[in-house]
Parts: structure tokens; sequence; C-alpha cells
């Protein structure tokens, strides 16, 4: 470990090494003398996110047993439409993706994120019991309907609470202050997918199999399971974590800059080099800590008004926090502008991904779904194939397309999180243009047989023809999933990392809402010229065209992405540019 004399971010007296002073459980203090002086065991590092990566497995494990098979149970078990159930799956996706925003700002403002995933994994736990008596015998029939989704929703809020602090929680194992964790933790990040990954494949293997052979009690049973796996393993590396102590909540700080700045908005910013003001004591006013303070930019300079100082801030004894507030803060309210227009950019990957769990399913249901030996696979299954392309793909990444990238361009992750969000979306455009085409073949098929009035019977056309758009949608999760994954993270203020997380689901989240709009729109109007779409008849649904026109929406979508990804300026501290 490098000492103070050699790191000019330790120079300071009493300067933690691995976390900022309200970090608990760190390793080593600097004191004044320039003596190492033990505090207690060193806490952080992989040994704590390793517990981490475990829990996500087994919740993974159990979100996607309980999600990736619902349009069957709500087409096959409780008799909705194709077109109704697919809306209930996007809308209750909808809400589990952002339900974290709102799980996010309590951890980051008041309970921090340990206890907010402690919370939220006991009402998941009781929500996965109470869904999995849904479906016995033991609830009356009628009443069936309404435990069912009262219980799916239960589940929602405590995916709202459990998924934004889960991952965030194990980055800040890493500090990114320190050249080696700071590597480390752009590891984490495909590691931590591949976890996810790897939970989210068994659960599709294990799970939909049973709901379908063996009976749907004991299918959403082993979710549950999983569930108080999941906690048990938290609960068991608490003692290793490295944790943080919530200081209020960030909004209000931004909140704070957009007011000032208004109230100011007569005053001009000086392009002379006038000093702004920024607080003495960033600690104790709940600021980064000295090495992650953002260095100021040259964008958005109409908010740096709430930063200038005029008669009635000098005039007054006391400062008013709605009237003047700090460069920190300008900088911060700056970054979360600078992250809508690539949020809104991404929505277009999020409405392909939706159709995973909708469309691409009934797709599988229709098909000859022998393999070997006449062994019949779930349709929900099939996000197997996209499950196991994303295990290996994440290894072929990290472990070669990194460092072979790296030596070409320099960057320690190979290419930049923009570059890895935009060759994501460009991967899902292809895989709806795949599923596009063998729709059309499929439906050929069922009119060569004299099939296209039987919706009911099995299509003799094997489900294989499905494996290349699940594939290439595998390949681009690793590459826009993780990379929103990281970039919302790393370019969040310090104080809303949870955030981070938050927002990155939430495009998916209100990608699942538009893709059910868009479901809504296209029946409407196909209806209208008098040949209705995505009707319950899936072979004459004309569900290839719904795709065609998915893909030439994430086309141009692609487009203004490339636009606006070039005009983005990367956050950066003062601890990267010593770096």
């Amino acid at each position: 470990m490098e000492s103070s004399t050699k790191n000019p971010l330790l120079t300071d007296n009493n300067v933690h090494v691995n976390g900022d002073a309200d970090d608990q459980g760190i390793g080593l203090r600097i004191s004044s003398d320039q003596h190492a002086q033990p505090v207690q065991l060193i806490k952080g590092g992989w040994k704590s996110a390793i517990y981490i990566i475990g829990v996500e497995v087994a919740e993974r494990f159990a979100f996607y047993g309980t999600s990736g098979n619902l349009i069957t149970y709500l087409t096959d078990v409780l008799g909705q439409s194709t077109a109704k159930a697919a809306q209930n799956v996007n809308v209750w996706s909808g809400v589990a993706t952002l339900l974290p925003l709102l799980g996010a700002i309590i951890a980051d403002s008041y309970l921090g994120r340990f206890n907010t995933i402690l919370i939220s994994s006991i009402i998941y736990v009781m929500g996965l019991v109470m869904l999995t008596l849904s479906v016995s015998t033991l609830i009356p029939l009628k009443f069936q309907f309404w435990v069912f989704f009262i219980s799916l929703y239960l589940v929602a809020i405590g995916e709202g609470g459990h998924k934004p602090c889960v991952q965030t929680f194990g980055a800040e194992q890493f500090d990114e202050r320190i050249r080696e964790e700071k590597k480390a933790k752009g590891s984490f990040f495909n590691w931590w997918y591949f976890g996810l990954c790897s939970g989210s494949t068994g659960g599709l293997l294990v799970v939909f199999y049973i709901q379908e052979n063996v009976g749907w009690m004991i299918g959403f049973s082993f979710p549950a399971l999983a569930m108080v796996l999941a906690l048990v393993i938290f609960l068991l590396g608490s003692r290793s974590y490295r944790t943080h102590v919530p200081k209020g909540s960030p909004l209000v700080r931004i909140v704070q800059v957009f007011v000032a700045a208004y109230r100011k908005r007569h005053l001009l910013v000086s392009k002379d080099g006038v000093p702004l003001y920024e607080e003495e004591n960033r600690n104790d006013a709940g600021l980064a800590s000295k090495g992650q303070i953002v260095t100021p930019t040259n964008q958005l300079k109409c908010l740096e008004k709430a930063a200038i100082k005029d008669k009635m801030d000098t005039s007054s004894d006391t400062k008013s926090d709605w009237r003047l507030c700090s460069v920190t803060q300008v900088e911060d309210a700056k970054l979360l502008l600078r992250l809508v227009p690539i949020w809104l950019s991404c929505l277009s990957f999020a409405v392909i991904f939706a159709q995973t769990g909708t469309y691409f399913t009934k797709q599988g249901s229709s098909m000859d779904r022998r393999i070997v030996h006449g062994f019949r696979i779930p349709s929900a299954s099939l996000h197997v194939i996209t499950g196991l392309t994303i295990i290996s793909t994440v290894v072929i990444y990290d472990r070669i397309l990194v460092p072979i990238a790296r030596s070409w361009t320099g960057i320690q992750s190979g290419i930049t999180m923009l570059q890895r969000i935009g060759v994501g979306i460009f991967f899902g455009t292809l895989s709806v243009v795949a599923a596009a085409l063998v729709e059309s073949k499929r439906v050929q098929v069922a009119t060569q047989y004299g099939l296209i009035d039987q919706p009911t019977v099995t299509i003799p056309m094997s489900v294989c023809w499905l494996l290349p758009q699940y594939v290439i949608l595998g390949v681009a999760d690793v590459f826009t999933i993780v990379g929103l994954q990281e970039f919302f993270y790393d370019q969040m203020p310090d104080e809303m990392k949870s955030m981070g997380a938050a927002v990155y689901l939430s495009v998916l989240g209100v990608g699942s809402f538009l893709s059910s709009l868009i479901i809504s729109v296209v029946k409407f109007a196909s209806s209208e010229n008098g040949d209705e779409w995505l009707g319950d008849n899936l072979n004459r649904a004309h569900l290839d065209y719904y795709y065609w026109l998915l893909a030439g929406l994430c086309t141009f979508a692609l487009g203004v992405y490339i636009v606006v990804s070039r005009c983005y300026l990367y956050k950066k501290t003062v601890a990267d540019v010593l770096l």
C-alpha cells in the first residue's frame, strides 16, 4: 500500500486509505506522524463482493423463476388472451423495474443500502410465499386471481428495494482511489452479470420444467426457497462488508441547484474566471470526499448562476441553501441532466428486451419443442439460450476482447462505456430482425400444412429455428445491459450511487411500458384497417410485421444514440486526474 507521501489524495491527517471518513470497517488510518495505525480488520474487496454476487445468483433464480413463465400461466391457467397477458406482463415488469427508483432514494437518503437490502429481502420472501399459496388449493378459486396479482406486486416491491442496492453495495466494496481496486471494479460488473445470468439460467432450466410438468405450486415454491437462501448468504457476509452512512436526501441538494439558478436567472455567468461559491468543509456538508470532487465543465453553464453570490447572499448572515449552492452541487446537477439524452435513446433496446418474456415465448409455444430422445422443453425455457450465451460471452469479453481492445485503444476497459452500449443496441436490432425472418418462415410452414386457422396445433417446425434470435440477444445483453449498469453507476453523483442502478433499471421498466403501449397502438391501428395484428391466433397475428416495426424503430433510435453519445462529456474527478 502506498504511503501518503506518494499519493496526494492521502496527505490529510486521519484520512482512511480504503474509503471515505464515514466508511465502516476500513483497514488502516494514516495519522499525522505518517505511521499506519490499525483501526479494524480490512473490509471490502473481492472477499465481500463474492457474497454479493452469491446473493444475486440466488435472487435472479427466484425472480426469473417467477417472472419468465408468467405469460403461460396467465393464458393457460387464468384464461387471458395472448395480447392481454402480454400487456399484464409488461405492466408488472415495468412496475418492478421502476420501483427501484424509490428504493434507491430510500437507501441513499435514509436507511442505507445494507438495511434496505435486508428489509426488501424479507418483503420479497413474503411475496413469493403468498404467490406459492395463491396457486394452491388452499386459496378458494374465486380469490386466486386477486391473491396472485397482490403477491406478484408484493414481489415487485421487494425487487424495488433489493435490485438498486445489491449491485451498488457490491461495487462500493472497491475503492476507486486505489488503482488496483478501480481496475477490479470494472471486472466486478462483468462477473456480476455472469452471476446474474447463471442464477436466471438456473431458474429457467429448473423452475419452468417443474411448473409445466409437475405443478405450478411446486414450481413457485422453488423461487421462494431461493430467495430465503439469498437472504442467508447476505447475512453471512455481513461482518466483511464496507458500508456507507446516508447523509440525507441527495435529491434535495440537486433540486436546490435548479431553484437557485432560476431565482438568479437575471444574472450573467462571468467569462473572466470570477470564483464561484464552494463549501469549505465538504465532508460535514455531506459532499464528496477529497479526490472524489467532480472537475468543473463548460456545459450547461446556466446552472452556474446558482453558485454566484449576489447582494442578498452577501448581506445575509446565514446562507440560504435555496439561493446559493456550491460548485460541487452544480456539477452534480449537470451530471444528471447530461444523462437524460442517453437514457432516452436506450429505450428502444428495452422495448426489444421486453419481447423475450412475451412474444418470443409465444413463438416457441407454437413450434415443435421435442429435442433429444423426444424430451419436450417448456417454451419459456428458451430463455436459457440467452443466459448461456451471456455466461460464455462475458468470459470471452472480460478475458479476451478487453485485453485485445485495451492494447489498441489504451482504455482500461477496452472500449468506452457508451461504445459498449451502442454495440449492444446494434445487436439488439439484429435479434429482432432474426425473429421477424423466423416468424415469416413459421407462418409459411403453417400455411403449407393447412394449420393457419388452427392456432392450438403444433407447427411441424423445430423450435431450434429460434436459436439465432436468442443467441444474438444474449450477445446484445452483454454489451448493452452491463454497459448501462456500469455507465449509470459510474456517472451518477457519489451520493446517488444506488440511484444509478435504479436509473438503468428504469430504462428497462419504461421499455416494458412502451412495449405495452406499442401493442395497444398496433392492435388499434391495424383493426381500423380491417386486418388486426397481434390477435389470439398467432398464425394470423402478423407477428413478423410487428418485429419489422420494432427493428425500424430501433434502427432510428440507434442513429439518435450515436449522435447524443458523441456529444456526451464523461464525469471526471480529481482522483481520475491524479491516477
